[in-house]
């Protein structure tokens, strides 16, 4: 019979990212965690922004948001922790409606998804009548109940091109928006929504990493800038950018994104030489080993949507997974 995992037994992984010492402090929540899961069924879904002890420590399932979106689908546990933000925990309960579903911090939101409500989509849809609505992910359940389908910045060029129609409404990140309609014929109307991590990078920081670090590679969200996605080498969503650092092996390479993103791809290529000017997000450092364990312990914070919303914005995520 197999050992059960421990905390000793993981720190090969992250040994390239977390000291020795700072490891030993992180063992006995490790611990508890493992233990717990075991004893209430649970599973751990850990989006690619946090820190390495969560996401290569204690998370099953790991990704981006539409990767987290799929695989929650096919989750047969009873309870699912949602080490991410809020919307993210939403969306796990929208399509597993009959599971527990925890967030261990309900202060852990988005600026996306605060930037836009359900009244200023009734509002776009008078001013743009007959156009679909196609909103990201990065959205509360009310505002994906109030849109045709949504997208993540993975699939956003796919999903706009898949409605057939020369002009879409795409909801609420103007960046985002602006990148993909640089890649289609689809007429896109954008809204004034930003992500608060990726609005900071700006073209000059790029010019001034190529200054100090010759031959760089740049990876850029395409929740940044448009002119900060043009002066970087490379553009996609975080799974994309995973990809192409296995793919290309880069000798030295910049990931402009949320910054636990390059410790957690840095884990899986000790060939390739990680520049780190990156971005925190205050939002997703509020999940903590201490509250994914406290969640567990005490079944909190227990993530519900109204069956009047879940079930428009249901269908709205999974038209996005059925393309």
């Amino acid at each position: 019979m197999n050992e059960p995992i421990s905390a000793a037994s993981l720190y090969d992984r992250v040994s390239r990212v977390i000291p020795k010492a700072e490891w030993m402090s992180f063992q006995d929540d490790v611990n508890a965690i493992l233990a717990l899961k075991r004893d209430r069924n649970a599973v751990i879904l850990a989006h690619n922004y946090q820190t390495p002890e969560i996401f290569h420590g204690v998370a099953d399932i790991v990704g981006d948001s539409l990767a987290l979106a799929r695989k929650a689908m096919e989750v047969e546990a009873d309870v699912i922790v949602l080490a991410g933000v809020h919307f993210m925990a939403e969306t796990a309960k929208l399509l597993n409606p009959e599971k527990t579903v925890l967030i261990p911090d309900m202060g852990a939101g988005c600026s996306l998804a605060d930037s836009i409500t359900p009244e200023d989509i009734a509002l776009l849809r008078k001013a743009y009548p007959g156009v679909p609505v196609v909103t990201y992910v990065n959205t509360s359940a009310a505002v994906k109940a109030a849109s045709d389908i949504c997208c993540t910045s993975g699939n956003a060029r796919q999903v706009v091109e898949s409605l057939g129609v020369p002009r879409v409404l795409m909801l609420p990140d103007e960046y985002l928006a602006k990148n993909v309609a640089r890649e289609t014929h689809v007429e896109l109307i954008a809204w004034r929504g930003h992500c608060e991590v990726h609005e900071l990078f700006t073209a000059d920081d790029i010019r001034e990493l190529r200054e100090s670090h010759p031959g760089v590679t740049v990876l850029a969200h395409p929740e940044c800038p448009p002119d900060v996605v043009d002066a970087a080498d490379f553009s996609g969503s975080t799974a994309v950018m995973s990809d192409y650092v296995s793919r290309e092996r880069p000798a030295r390479v910049v990931l402009l994104t949320e910054c636990s993103m390059s410790d957690n791809v840095a884990v899986h290529h000790p060939d390739v030489e990680f520049i780190r000017p990156c971005n925190l997000c205050p939002h997703m450092k509020r999940i903590t080993l201490g509250n994914i364990r406290t969640a567990l312990e005490e079944n909190r914070h227990e993530v519900t949507v109204d069956p009047a919303i879940a079930v428009a914005a249901r269908c709205a995520v999974e038209r996005m997974l059925n393309i």
